[in-house]
């Protein structure tokens, strides 16, 4: 399977609290709800919508699977793509302690986190996703697993909270294999990583060229 990462993100890299003020306020975040204001943007619902029409599997943190699990199986009608994969497809959660509550399909992800999420990308099929999850996401970036990065960019700015790209990040190049925007400024990136390459400005036979390094 590929493994595919999704996020809503502001324009300063936050990844943290889009759906509601209180949704996720670790380390003091306060400013969540960000997203919300463009959910009626055509945009948001054209690429969400694909998002979802591609999942095969869902991997996710424990943080993020609580906060889904309190939500989404309250949502039962077939007219929303999001409900529909979220409450039908098998989810992987990575967490050291036993699953509590219950959500169908859900299964704790046993022993070494990356050497079973590389298990699962071996497995025939299309799409394990990870939504949101900003450690998680992190972490597989880090380990260079993540096949597709899916970032839909919101014109706000937070200051603090949670990044997918901190500032540890490892460096990375990216293909742009998607994009799109709105007239209300929400910018959609689909990318794929390739080697960090750098380059310099020089001066050659008078004239001002990019040399690689």
């Amino acid at each position: 399977m590929r493994l595919t990462v999704h996020e809503f993100m502001t324009l300063d890299g936050v990844v943290q609290g889009p759906g509601a003020p209180d949704e996720d306020p670790r380390d003091g975040f306060t400013a969540g709800g960000w997203v919300v204001p463009f959910a009626d943007d055509p945009v948001f619902g054209e690429v969400v919508g694909d998002w979802f029409g591609r999942t095969d599997e869902l991997l996710f943190g424990r943080t993020t699977w609580e906060l889904m699990r309190a939500y989404w199986p309250q949502v039962t009608g077939d007219d929303n793509p999001a409900a529909v994969q979220l409450n039908g497809r098998p989810k992987h959660v990575v967490t050291s302690s036993a699953l509590g509550g219950d959500w169908a399909g859900s299964v704790r992800l046993e022993g070494d986190v990356l050497e079973a999420v590389t298990a699962l990308k071996e497995r025939d099929g299309g799409e394990l996703q990870v939504h949101g999850c900003a450690r998680l996401a992190a972490t597989l970036h880090a380990a260079g697993l993540v096949d597709e990065y899916r970032l839909l960019v919101a014109p706000v700015t937070v200051g603090h909270g949670r990044r997918l790209f901190g500032t540890d990040a490892v460096p990375r190049g990216y293909d742009v294999v998607d994009h799109r925007s709105s007239a209300r400024g929400l910018t959609y990136l689909a990318l794929t990583p390739r080697p960090y390459e750098v380059a310099a400005a020089a001066v050659v036979d008078g004239r001002d060229v990019v040399v690689p390094v």
